[in-house]
C-alpha cells in the first residue's frame, strides 16, 4: 500500500470507529482503542444574584459633576448721594449710596459681605450684608451713617467679601466734614 492509500484506510476507519458504539477496534493484528477526551461537567450556578430592593432599583446614581468656578469682582461708578467733602451737622443721619456694577461672573446671594476696612465706624456695624446681584448687573448699596459728634473730617473705606471670607473689587469710600454747634 502507498502511504496516502493507509492515511486514507486509517481516516476511514477512525471516522467508522466515531460512529461505532465499541469502544474498542481491531487494526490489522493489533487493537486500536481512540483517545478518549474528558468533558467536564459545566459548571452549575450555586448563587443567584439578588433583584434590586425597590428602594435601590429607582435610586437615581449621583454624577459627579465640578462646580464651575467664578471670579467675583465690584467695580466703583459713583457716588449718588453725599458727595465727598460734604458738610454735616454733628449726630446727623447720612443716608449715603454708591452706584457700582457687579463685574465679576458670580452671582451676589446673602453670604456676601461688605466690611469696614478703614477709617470712622459712623455708628454703623462695620460688617453689612453686600446687596444681593446678578453677575454683570449694576446695584445700589446704600448704608445709613451717623455723623460723628465732634467737628472735624471723618472717612471711613468700605469693601466686599466673598463667602469665603476673600476681599474683592473696588474700595468705595463715605468722606465728609462735621462742623456746627456740639
Amino acid at each position: 500500500m502507498r502511504t496516502w492509500e493507509v492515511t486514507a484506510l486509517i481516516f476511514c476507519i477512525l471516522v467508522l470507529s466515531a460512529c461505532s458504539s465499541q469502544d474498542d477496534f481491531p487494526i490489522g493484528n493489533q487493537i486500536f482503542r481512540p483517545p478518549t477526551i474528558a468533558v467536564a461537567p459545566a459548571p452549575i450556578l450555586t448563587k443567584i444574584p439578588a433583584a434590586p430592593s425597590p428602594t435601590t432599583a429607582n435610586t437615581p446614581i449621583p454624577i459627579s459633576t465640578p462646580t464651575p468656578s467664578c471670579s467675583n469682582d465690584l467695580t466703583f461708578l459713583e457716588d449718588i448721594t453725599v458727595p465727598d467733602g460734604t458738610s454735616v451737622s454733628p449726630g446727623q443721619e447720612i443716608d449715603k449710596r454708591w452706584l457700582i456694577r457687579n463685574s465679576g461672573s458670580c452671582n451676589w446671594n446673602e453670604e456676601y459681605r461688605l466690611q469696614m476696612i478703614a477709617g470712622a465706624d459712623f455708628s454703623l456695624n462695620p460688617e453689612q450684608l453686600l446687596y444681593p446681584a446678578r453677575s454683570n448687573t449694576e446695584a445700589v448699596i446704600n448704608l445709613f451713617f451717623t455723623a460723628p459728634e465732634e467737628n472735624g473730617t471723618y472717612s471711613s473705606a468700605w469693601q466686599a467679601f466673598s463667602p469665603q471670607g476673600e476681599p474683592f473689587g473696588d474700595t468705595f469710600f463715605i468722606h465728609v466734614v462735621v462742623s456746627g454747634a456740639t
